[in-house]
């Protein structure tokens, strides 16, 4: 029985390594009909994508195939960690320490996490982590992955700083000392909003920042990037939009919620708020439509993966699901703690194995493109594409195609 076409898997693959863009299912067959090559930057980028043989064997404690990776969610002067697979159902874990810690991101097979203070985590498995040190003893309020490097934002200072593995940290200096909230990475750029402010800062290389301004002095408190835009949220229901993370748009959520995070995913925008059940959607950043929680919790944060959005409450054991940030289904962490933030992550671990058919060896795509290849192949079960990035590793691969049983 065949099911409908749908996208297979994705990855965003490192540097230099063959990484699993999706595996055919035991006991059945696969016929791809397109893979999608996307180039998120400034630069020429060149991939390979080749068929493997079957049997490959996993290197990983995660499925590498899109649809196995982990939720991870943190949370303030506690050393809990939760982990779910689908956003609803949640396993216990524990951090290095009992930390305030802060926020959460995934990048090149990494969770790393920052706290209000010098303590920082890695994992490459949500599960067991590594402690890492800041590199100063400030309120570090938000972390992002972009250009293999992880850069991280206080709050009430100038202060910043990066790495490259989660663990160890270097210092770097903000425009101004500002009450930097959230940062974001997309078309080879950081960009990080600040609130109570109309300041905000872009890198490309998350050590160097130039001062920009927002279109208007808000409580600015989370940037995320997708479709080719930057768009940030505030917690008076202001928005603002860029493309290159310098000339900014205004626009505005649907309500007066206390609206404190966003996330993108499969063409939307999904904001969430710590009152009135309130959630919002929209396709650009700019016109958005009200949506509704399963509940009033304090929704503190929101994450896409897995074809689902994620989000978790604040002082509550309440999670949330989403396949399209409209319809909403009710999950419940492992215990009621000041969740702070949460993320997702897919642990991308190289194969090596005798290639069966190279359907694009050393292919170009243009900065900012967007590829459609159409290789129209079948897959014998346990049969494997792999995809690796020979340059900046900006791309994001997917394939889509219909699975027959």
């Amino acid at each position: 029985m065949a099911e409908s076409y749908k996208r297979l898997g994705a990855i965003a693959p490192a540097d230099n390594k063959e990484y699993l863009l999706y595996t055919t299912p035991a006991g059945t067959q696969s016929l791809v009909s397109n893979i999608t090559v996307a180039n998120r930057s400034s630069s020429l980028a060149t991939f390979d994508i080749n068929v493997y043989e079957t049997g490959v064997t996993q290197q990983s404690d995660l499925d590498d195939v899109a649809g196995n990776g982990t939720f991870v969610a943190v949370a303030s002067n506690t050393a809990a960690v939760d982990g779910s697979t689908d956003g609803i159902t949640w396993t216990a874990g524990t951090m290095p320490s009992s930390a305030d810690w802060r926020n959460v991101t995934f990048g090149n097979g990494t969770f790393a996490a920052v706290s209000n203070g010098t303590a920082a985590a890695a994992s490459t498995d949500g599960i067991t982590w590594t402690a890492g040190t800041l590199p100063s003893s400030v309120s570090w309020r938000n972390v992002t992955f972009g250009n293999s490097t992880f850069a991280a934002v206080a709050y009430g200072s100038a202060a910043a700083a990066t790495s490259t593995d989660g663990i160890t940290w270097n210092a770097r200096t903000m425009p101004s000392s500002q009450d930097w909230y959230s940062v974001a990475f997309g078309n080879g750029t950081f960009a990080a909003v600040a609130s109570n402010s109309a300041a905000t800062a872009a890198s490309t290389d998350g050590i160097t920042w130039t001062a920009r301004t927002l279109p208007s002095s808000q409580s600015w408190r989370s940037i995320t990037f997708g479709n080719g835009t930057f768009a940030a949220v505030a917690y008076n229901s202001a928005t603002a939009t860029s493309t290159d993370g310098i000339t900014w748009t205004a626009g505005t959520l649907p309500s007066s919620a206390a609206w404190t995070s966003a996330t993108f995913g499969n063409g939307t925008f999904v904001a969430v708020a710590q009152n009135l059940s309130a959630a919002a959607t929209s396709t650009d950043g700019i016109t958005w439509t009200a949506r509704t929680m399963p509940s009033s919790a304090g929704w503190n944060s929101t994450t896409f993966g897995n074809n689902t959005f994620a989000a978790v409450a604040y002082n509550s054991d309440a999670a949330a699901a989403s396949t399209d940030g409209i319809t909403w289904t009710a999950g419940t962490l492992t215990s009621s703690v000041a969740w702070r933030n949460v993320t997702y992550g897919e642990d991308l671990q190289p194969y090596s194995s005798p290639s069966l058919n190279n359907l694009y060896k050393t292919s170009e795509i243009s900065a900012n493109e967007t590829l459609i290849l159409e290789p129209g192949i079948a897959l014998s079960a346990s049969a494997s594409i792999v995809a690796k990035d020979n340059s900046g590793g900006n791309l994001t691969i997917s394939t889509y195609g219909v699975e027959l049983s």
